[in-house]
């Protein structure tokens, strides 16, 4: 790696818990270059612009979360214990949630929609990407005979990443661990009663 892909991702890696904390918008260049101690040339010099900061930024915050659950979900054997290890990663990782800002997907998405209309599209295709990892472990568990052959993988998928992610935003909102137990609580059952054979 060159000095400028070096200072490329020094400045990325720096930026990606402030961006997830204070927001994408909210975020100004004096806030980037007070924390990464660079100067404006060397910012712009590697960006064109705030709004490619934010692309990356959000690309390398959402790959960070890609990366871990893929690693979590890839030490159990079965569909059944993969499906219930998603279940398990957010429950780790609530700490990580509530005091660095939330999750990066939906604190993207929030803004992607009302005022960054340029992230969209990344943001859509990381959801994506997750939605397609469930669907994936579904589609294992039919194949498998360990989950009902009968079952609508896209319906369920969707399902558990509304539960987690609503149960996310209440539990921040309330700073209350309960609300997102609940969430996660019901799709435990959900999987016991409904997927399960």
């Amino acid at each position: 790696m060159g000095k400028a892909e070096r200072t490329r991702q020094i400045i990325i890696e720096k930026t990606a818990p402030l961006f997830n904390t204070k927001g994408y918008a909210a975020t100004s260049i004096s806030d980037i270059l007070q924390l990464t101690g660079l100067t404006k040339g060397s910012i712009y010099g590697n960006f064109s612009n705030k709004d490619e900061i934010v692309e990356e930024v959000f690309k390398y915050n959402a790959s960070k979360l890609r990366v871990a659950m893929k690693l979590y979900i890839s030490k159990y054997p079965t569909s059944r214990d993969q499906l219930m290890s998603v279940v398990d990663f957010y429950n780790d990782a609530w700490k990580n949630i509530l005091f660095e800002g939330g999750c990066p997907l939906m604190n993207a998405a929030t803004e992607a929609d009302d005022n960054l209309t340029f992230l969209k599209r990344s943001v859509k295709n990381t959801f994506q990407m997750l939605h397609n990892t469930i669907i994936e472990i579904l589609d294992k568990g039919i194949h498998d005979g360990e989950f009902k052959k009968d079952i609508d993988t896209e319906e369920y998928a969707t399902t558990i990443i509304v539960l987690i992610e609503g149960g996310i935003l209440l539990g921040r909102v309330h700073s209350s661990k309960r609300k997102f137990d609940i969430s996660l609580g019901r799709i435990q059952r959900i999987i016991k009663e409904e997927i399960l054979l």
